[in-house]
């Protein structure tokens, strides 16, 4: 599972170009995880910020 630690994203659409599923999108600086990821982690490693884990836990 793909979380993004929101108060450390700088909303930079650099996880978004990277993502081989396409499943992250960027819309009025709000970036959103869609079904189909994967959690490949291609993201998390173009982060800039490390805003991004991948995690093995379920959302609550």
């Amino acid at each position: 599972m793909l979380v993004i630690h929101r108060e450390c994203c700088g909303y930079c659409g650099a996880c978004v170009s990277v993502c081989p599923e396409g499943a992250l999108e960027l819309i009025d600086a709000f970036l959103s995880v869609d079904d189909c990821c994967v959690s490949c982690g291609v993201c998390t490693k173009a982060c800039p910020l490390g805003a991004l884990e991948v995690t093995d836990e379920e959302p609550v």
